[in-house]
């Protein structure tokens, strides 16, 4: 049965027109409530956000929506989204959110759930509060309302929380890093880390205002943290996204490392020190072949998934992998936690980089892609491009064309009106005239 308001990551979309409204924001606060309320206790969710200005207006309207079905509520403020995960566990509450676009524009914005356990909700537990949404929720008496608060050391317990990931023996002292923390949830926590590890920090993107998260910064957006790293000398610089759950990382050379290469250093790392459980890593169609082949060559595997992190989430739970991940830079290392967290990830890049003793460079570059190509169309909401008969003989034209040399990943977005197509292949020509192809069919089929 397909989801009514929930995508690939919770509940998105532009702010003021829906479903992205307070008035829906309330109806979540009410639903996903009334779902998680059970037993006698005093039931309890955390609330985290990102730094755009429609945070306020939505996280007012998920407080009455929660308190109106009886929960207490606590406000973390602004949050990377895998500390909102980790706070959900360790305060012991019934359901956690986080209001959040990640990568998406100021104007967008998201709301998503984690039940108890930390991990992303199930389709199942989506389904379930889409209906209570679109139903009647049962109110709480007068006298069983919810009650709201604000706890203030909330940065501070998942800065603790995210430097205990860093190996004891290692510090950053003498290391200058360069951090982009895309004026999004991260702006203090990253830095201050970093810093108390012995990291020289250089900070960009830390000055939020409502409306610049994620403009010409952050792991999407990476120019300006290459252009910094070169000017300031730094070993290295990381980016974050709006929400810091997903990782792009520069060399010293100012070169882009995408989330392949970064999984493919933790993973090797890992493996040599005994870490690596289930015998490689669990990655996305999206991911190069370039890492697979590469993972084999190591006595590695690689196990692919349909693209979203809790997919892989998904099958490493399943296969007992403790690494995952996607190219565009979302990491899952869950010996540390229960959704891709950038800072984590981080942190253990460094670690290697320490280790290693040599420039990020050299260590992080591991393989040689082959050529890849990603090209987005937009067609009309509602439409159906990829059942047009005229694209699917395309298709299959190109998959038969690039048959045991290459492969072919043709998918719409979770969130947006947009057909993904991507191509790759040792002929990069060829895989740019395939991708040219299939993007045309689907325009004319629009």
């Amino acid at each position: 049965m397909a989801r009514k308001y929930f995508g690939t990551d919770g509940i998105r979309g532009l702010t003021n027109i829906a479903p992205m409204t307070a008035a829906m924001a309330m109806k979540v606060g009410m639903a996903a409530g009334a779902y998680f309320v059970r037993g006698d206790h005093r039931h309890r969710v955390v609330i985290g956000k990102d730094t755009r200005l429609s945070g306020y207006m939505l996280e007012n309207a998920l407080v009455a929506g929660f308190t109106a079905v009886g929960m207490d509520v606590v406000l973390l403020g602004p949050l990377p989204t895998p500390a909102v995960a980790m706070l959900t566990q360790s305060m012991r509450a019934d359901l956690g959110v986080m209001i959040s676009a990640s990568h998406n524009p100021y104007a967008d914005n998201g709301i998503k759930l984690f039940g108890p356990d930390g991990y992303k909700l199930s389709d199942e537990a989506e389904l379930a509060i889409e209906a209570l949404i679109d139903g009647d929720v049962a109110l709480a008496a007068a006298g069983d309302i919810g009650r709201a608060r604000r706890v203030e050391d909330a940065r501070g317990r998942y800065i603790h929380f995210a430097k205990s990931s860093f190996p004891d023996d290692l510090r950053l002292d003498g290391m200058k890093v360069v951090v982009d923390c895309a004026n999004g949830a991260a702006y203090q926590v990253a830095p201050s880390a970093l810093w108390e590890l012995g990291a020289q920090v250089v900070a960009i993107g830390v000055e939020p205002n409502g409306k610049n998260i994620n403009h010409r910064v952050g792991s999407t957006a990476p120019q300006t943290l290459s252009e910094t790293v070169v000017a300031s000398g730094a070993a290295i610089g990381i980016a974050l996204d709006g929400d810091a759950d997903r990782l792009i990382v520069v060399d010293e050379n100012g070169r882009v490392i995408d989330g392949d290469q970064l999984m493919a250093t933790i993973a090797t790392g890992f493996a040599r020190r005994g870490k690596l459980a289930g015998g490689g890593l669990v990655a996305t169609v999206m991911s190069n072949l370039g890492l697979e082949r590469h993972l084999s060559a190591q006595g590695l595997g690689l196990v692919r998934t349909g693209v979203g992190d809790r997919y892989v989430l998904e099958a490493m739970r399943a296969r007992g992998y403790n690494v995952g991940g996607e190219q565009s830079g979302h990491i899952i290392l869950s010996d540390y936690g229960t959704t891709g967290d950038g800072l984590v990830a981080a942190l253990q890049i460094l670690a290697e980089v320490k280790r290693a003793g040599a420039p990020a460079s050299d260590v992080l570059h591991r393989f040689e892609p082959l050529p890849q190509l990603l090209k987005n169309v937009k067609y009309a909401r509602g439409g159906k491009p990829l059942e047009a008969a005229s694209v699917r003989d395309t298709i299959a034209a190109a998959e038969a064309e690039l048959s045991g040399i290459g492969r072919l990943v043709i998918r719409p977005s979770g969130t947006e009106p947009v057909i993904r197509v991507m191509a790759e292949g040792d002929d990069a020509a060829q895989v740019e005239a395939v991708v040219d192809r299939i993007c045309d069919a689907v325009r004319a089929a629009a």
